[in-house]
């Protein structure tokens, strides 16, 4: 495995453990305290970037298709079988959600959001770095 991908490896699990040690226990104390909301948000952001970048980083070790469009990364991993079409679905929707975030597109549903950081979000990860461990 290149530095690289072990490095991107890293900084993810980093930012996984960071988020889970801010993140609020319940969604009402979530929902109330703004500084914690945007927090989360932008270890969201993160780490949603940085499992892009490896996905990226992943299709150039494995001389694959170049996506031309972000949310194509995914789709050429799955095309390969590195990851089934439930994760480059999860992982497509993860992205898309970042975009929202870092682009301002429209508000950011705080129960979805919320859900998100306390159940999917390290689940579907973590599962992308186990898969990305396997193949290198």
């Amino acid at each position: 495995m290149n530095k690289r991908i072990k490095d991107k490896i890293q900084d993810i699990t980093i930012y996984l453990k960071q988020l889970s040690k801010i993140k609020s226990k319940t969604f009402n104390e979530y929902e109330k305290d703004f500084k914690t909301k945007a927090a989360c948000e932008r270890y969201f952001e993160k780490i949603a970037e940085a499992t892009f970048d490896l996905a990226i980083l992943v299709i150039k070790e494995k001389n694959l298709q170049i996506p031309e469009q972000d949310y194509e990364a995914f789709n050429i991993l799955e095309n390969e079988k590195i990851i089934n079409i439930d994760l480059a679905n999860k992982l497509r929707n993860m992205k898309g959600m970042r975009n929202i975030i870092a682009h301002q597109y429209g508000d950011v549903d705080d129960k979805i959001m919320y859900a998100t950081i306390s159940k999917g979000l390290s689940r579907d990860v973590k599962t992308f770095l186990k898969l990305v461990n396997k193949i290198n």
